[in-house]
Order: C-alpha cells, then structure tokens, then sequence
C-alpha cells in the first residue's frame, strides 16, 4: 500500500480554482462575537473550513458540541486531539439561544469524537436538537456525529430527537481509511448509515467524501454505490486540503471538471442531492441539499402513490 504520511516530500502547488478571496465584513465580524460571547465552538473555525468566509456573511454556521477536544486523532483533521476533561451540559441551551439569535433556518450541529463518555455524548446530541426545536420551531437541524463506537444504543438516543437530517461521513475510500480515519472503519460508517434509515426511514441520511489522499476514480465510484446500498440520499464530494505540516499530504487536486464529472455519476446511481467541487464541505450549503432531498422524496413519493 502506498504510504501517506511522509511529510518530507515537497507540497503540491494549489492551483487557482482553491484561492480564497477573504471577505470578513459585519456580518462575519457579529457572529464571530457571539460565539465567543456564548462559549461555543464552530467546526467552521476549528478544521479550518475554507468557506467560513462566505457562509458566516450569509449568517449560517456549523455548531461543534462536546468541547473542543476530540478523543481521536484523524490524519486530515485540524481539530485538536487529546483526553477532554469535562462535559458541558448547559451548551444545549446555549447552542439554541445562538440559533434563534442568528435567525437560521437550517441548524448543522457536529461535535468531536467522545469516546470517553459511555453514549459517546449523544444524550447531549438529542437534548441540542430538542433545544433548537423549543426556541426556534420553524429551523431543521442536522447532525454529524462520529460512528459513536457503532453503539446502537447511543445512534438511537440520538435520532429520537428526531433531526431533519443525519449525516454521518466515510470521508474518505475503503483502501485508505485505516490511514486517513483513526478509529473509524469503512464498513462500522456504512454500518452507522443503514441502521439510521432502518431505525428512522424517514430522516435523510447523508455522507461526504474527501478527494486528494491519492484515490481513484474507480474507487470514488465504489463509495457511490456502496452508499447508494445502504440507502444514504445526499453525498458530498469536495478537495481535501491539508491545513498543517504535521497533516496528511495532498496527493492530487482534482479539477473542477472532475467534480462536475463525478457529481453526473453520483446523481445516476439515485441520491437526491449531490454537492461536488473543489471547495464543497459537508455543511456546504446545507440548507439547499436539504430541501432538494426533501423535495425530491416527496416526488418519488407521490410517483409511489399513484
């Protein structure tokens, strides 16, 4: 297998379709205040997002619960890494007060692994999504845990809270994960996916892919159809970029043109919503992608009924 992680070599040169245009105007500046004025963490700030720029002016944002902490050590990931201390059972309310605060219409809450905490904190997942519901009825909300330790048990406490989208990401091709994910495995995220529709078949289930660890398109195209066999109806696709030295290298930037290419494909193989491009994150337009899904369903439903 070819090795990922040697940092000697030289960096590819990002090519111009990845240049940022930094933007940080009024809005970007208030809503940077009030996550600091309210203790919570972004995921936008966290990993580094290259999109905060954009989506925080247009008032949107991905809450990070749990801390800020994550018991695992992925090899893309710039969230930090170590043995969180404490759990915060007040941030619910705090999260949601920052959601009614923003007037958002659509909610991404995500968090850092917690495999210290016996549920995998998906009590506190639940409590947030009920939280967003009593403050501000009219927002959907969507979370990205981890796999939760393939604990069937938390994954169900979780989706009783009843999200309008579960997203769960496999980020990455079933040859490299070992190297990418730490923890993680390919088949536990197809696991956590097929058991979210067969326990609540009517929330979306989505999953994203990172392209540039040195993957093929055969393999891309594996992941498809290994989500489509489990039913997932959004996928993401977008470049990884590596945000430190320490950090997995890029091993390819895949063209624009490539994503178009590779979004064509998905939609062949039946997901509802597909976001592909070189700076798509999985919370990219996350209220678009839900409101094509759910426009979508409701299509083949009435297609069913007829």
């Amino acid at each position: 297998m070819e090795e990922l992680d040697v940092l000697e070599e030289k960096p590819l040169r990002r090519p111009d379709w990845l240049k940022i245009q930094l933007k940080t105007g009024p809005n970007f500046t208030e809503l940077k205040e009030l996550m600091r004025g309210q203790t919570l963490h972004t995921v936008c700030e966290e990993a580094r997002c290259p999109n905060i720029y954009e989506c925080w002016e247009n008032r949107t944002a991905t809450f990070m619960i749990l801390g800020d902490i994550c018991t695992r050590a992925c090899g893309f990931c710039a969230v930090k890494t170590g043995l969180p201390t404490e759990l915060d059972l007040a941030e619910p309310e705090r999260v949601a007060e920052s959601v009614d605060t923003m007037g958002l219409r659509h909610a991404v809450v995500t968090a850092v692994a917690r495999d210290d905490l016996k549920d995998h904190g998906a009590s506190v997942f639940a409590e947030t999504v009920r939280a967003i519901r009593r403050r501000r009825p009219l927002c959907t909300v969507e979370v990205l845990p981890s796999d939760m330790g393939g604990n069937l048990e938390a994954l169900h406490t979780l989706l009783d809270a009843e999200p309008d989208i579960f997203n769960h990401n496999i980020e990455t091709v079933r040859r490299l994960t070992p190297k990418v994910r730490a923890k993680a495995t390919y088949d536990r995220t197809l696991e956590v996916l097929r058991r979210s529709k067969e326990y609540k078949p009517q929330i979306p289930t989505k999953s994203s892919l990172m392209l540039g660890h040195g993957e093929t398109r055969e393999e891309i195209i594996q992941v498809m159809d290994d989500l489509r066999a489990v039913d997932c109806d959004i996928m993401t696709m977008g470049q990884y970029l590596q945000p430190t030295k320490k950090h997995l290298p890029v091993r390819k930037f895949w063209t624009p043109e490539e994503f178009a290419e590779l979004k064509e494909e998905a939609l062949k193989r039946g997901f509802k919503h597909v976001e592909s491009g070189p700076l798509v994150r999985s919370s990219y337009h996350a209220h678009e992608q839900a409101q094509s899904a759910e426009q979508q369903i409701q299509q083949e439903q009435i297609q069913q009924a007829k």
